[in-house]
């Protein structure tokens, strides 16, 4: 069984696709395909971890180490494995508390979004922010050790934007999932 990923380039010509009476543009999508299941067991595997040795991953799907090597060097020049990281227990480090906030631009131009994404770009605290569709402009992943000071970080960085007109923030009671693996 072939399985094809889509990775978005944004470098290529957009591609413009019809949906009813709406013509939208596109990133042209450039298309992967996996040789086997090989490569997903050994990216599965190394979703859970990434310390596991050569040696230890083709222990775990039976193959020996040097086409082990190979794929997942493969993979890394493919740019399929991004990067390594470590994952850190965020309470343990004193950031016990989540909050997703909506922002809405005060206008919708180039220079507001671009001021917009600079700026989190330089706020450590904002761990994830994505331009969204529907009735505001963004969402954005705050951590903070408490309400205090997510509220500092609110007033000091986040409201002092000039090029924001709204901004509404949802504290996590709890969290239920919460995951860096793709389901592959």
């Amino acid at each position: 069984m072939e399985n094809l990923f889509y990775f978005c380039d944004t470098k290529k010509t957009p591609k413009r696709k019809k949906f009813g009476h709406l013509i939208s543009l596109l990133p042209m999508a450039v298309p992967l395909t996996l040789t086997d299941e090989t490569d997903l067991k050994i990216l599965r595997l190394l979703q859970q971890n990434a310390q596991l040795t050569i040696k230890e991953i083709a222990n775990e799907i039976n193959l020996s180490i040097t086409p082990v090597h190979d794929r997942i060097k493969k993979l890394e020049r493919e740019g399929v494995i991004e990067r390594y990281v470590t994952l850190l227990n965020r309470k343990r480090l004193g950031k016990s508390m989540v909050v997703y906030c909506n922002v809405t631009l005060d206008k919708q131009q180039r220079d507001h979004f671009q001021e917009f994404n600079e700026a989190m770009l330089q706020m450590p605290e904002v761990v994830e922010c994505c331009v969204v569709s529907g009735t505001f402009d963004y969402l954005i992943k705050v951590v903070a050790a408490d309400v205090e000071s997510y509220h500092t970080f609110y007033q000091e960085k986040l409201a002092t934007l000039k090029s924001i007109s709204h901004i509404s923030s949802f504290f996590v009671m709890s969290e239920v999932k919460s995951t860096t693996s793709l389901p592959i």
